[in-house]
């Protein structure tokens, strides 16, 4: 019950945090994908700095939630705070929320959190070869790359949710980097190769925490964005450690069922935020 109590906590913390954010993103100059000249931008504003706080915050009752309680009830938990930053950011829009993209974040959220209950990962090893580690470097690049192209000549409609595919994929990566580095620091610095994984994580770490703030900004609603942030993260992470770190997923029948019809309630959200989710921008700049 404290790691359920801690949990939806965090998760409050977490959508007011989202919700602050991307407001705060909106006071500044809109920068290309990556330009580190955003976060100098946003560093000036003090809703931005108080979203960073608050996150802080929430960070640290999941953490709490994690010391009193299983990672497989705590995050699909913490995968919630997409509904509460939906519903924070209706109240400070003083709008009800589009009941189609309502839907799409509820799909969402319930099918990832059915997905995470279900899969239980388990076992695997602790550490990955840097030379292992090659094509996941490449794969992360090119995924990356593609996203930020279609982002730039898609139209622009579609661009935050490209950017948030982009950024859900990085936090999945990094989510996988988080989890190999505390082995390889007592190993010291002296070889680089085997302490490949805190050095790409400087890299992928600030790139992801970039494009989540690129994507907050470019978007005029939060729940699009977010949704597909919050889905891909733990997909990618569960899937990256499945075949580098060689962790199993439940694999009885009943499990299998049950991961395969949450993600389909899964995917089944994200494609009507995305098809929706333009409308409705446009609705909100004609009105606004």
């Amino acid at each position: 019950m404290t790691a359920v109590v801690l949990a939806l906590a965090a998760t409050i913390f977490f959508g007011l945090s989202s919700v602050m954010e991307q407001r705060g993103t909106k006071q500044v100059p809109e920068r290309g994908a990556l330009s580190p000249k955003l976060l100098a931008d946003l560093a000036g504003r003090p809703l931005w700095l108080a979203a960073i706080a608050v996150n802080i915050v929430g960070s640290v009752l999941q953490v709490l939630a994690l010391h009193f309680g299983p990672l497989a009830l705590v995050q699909p938990i913490i995968v919630c705070n997409l509904l509460f930053a939906v519903l924070i950011a209706a109240l400070a829009r003083h709008r009800q929320p589009d009941w189609t993209m309502l839907a799409g974040v509820i799909c969402c959220a319930a099918g990832i959190a059915g997905f995470l209950a279900a899969a239980h990962p388990s076992g695997g090893h602790k550490t990955v070869s840097c030379a292992a580690a090659l094509p996941l470097a490449g794969t992360l690049a090119a995924v990356l790359g593609g996203c930020l192209a279609a982002a730039r000549w898609r139209r622009r409609g579609i661009r935050p949710l490209w950017l948030a595919l982009a950024c859900g994929v990085d936090f999945g990566v990094t989510a996988f980097l988080l989890k190999l580095v505390p082995d390889t620091l007592p190993g010291g610095f002296g070889n680089p190769l085997s302490q490949w994984p805190l050095y790409m994580l400087l890299i992928v770490g600030p790139a992801g925490f970039l494009l989540n703030q690129n994507a907050f900004q470019a978007d005029i609603l939060i729940s699009p964005v977010l949704a597909i942030i919050t889905t891909a993260d733990p997909v990618i992470s569960i899937g990256v450690a499945h075949f580098w770190l060689k962790e199993k997923v439940a694999s009885a029948p009943l499990d299998l069922v049950a991961e395969g019809i949450s993600l389909a309630i899964m995917t089944g959200g994200i494609v009507a935020l995305a098809h929706r989710a333009p409308h409705v921008s446009r609705q909100v700049t004609d009105s606004g």
